[in-house]
């Protein structure tokens, strides 16, 4: 499977909500929304563990990734990630990626023209 980069820098290809879905595995999705219940103090239910890929265009994509600003900025761009950005990185971004290294590592190689080291 090709690996699939969000817009901000995570790998959507790598997530547990998007390979549940893409396995269409039922146990998973249940595994995984309480797993997220429990780390974001929420109510996760197996039905919201559907996802393409917030880069997808098909529709379905986690709950989050609908509220996402990231995601919605580089909508509104038409950029494939942040990494194309000509506000790169933002403050948005910025705060985002403090808490995720490997997204920040992503985003500079394909900003540099280096190919990403997954």
């Amino acid at each position: 499977m090709d690996k699939m980069l969000g817009v901000c820098g995570l790998v959507c290809s790598e997530c547990p909500a998007f390979l549940a879905t893409k396995n269409n595995d039922q146990n998973e999705k249940i595994r995984v929304a309480q797993m997220w219940s429990k780390e974001f103090g929420g109510d996760v239910k197996p039905e919201d563990i559907n996802c393409d890929g917030c880069v997808s265009q098909s529709g379905r994509v986690y709950n989050h990734c609908l509220v996402c600003e990231i995601r919605k900025c580089g909508q509104d761009k038409h950029l494939q990630n942040c990494a194309y950005c000509g506000d790169y990185a933002c403050q948005r971004l910025s705060d985002f990626i403090a808490h995720v290294p490997s997204a920040k590592a992503l985003l500079d190689s394909i900003r540099n023209g280096v190919e990403p080291k997954w």
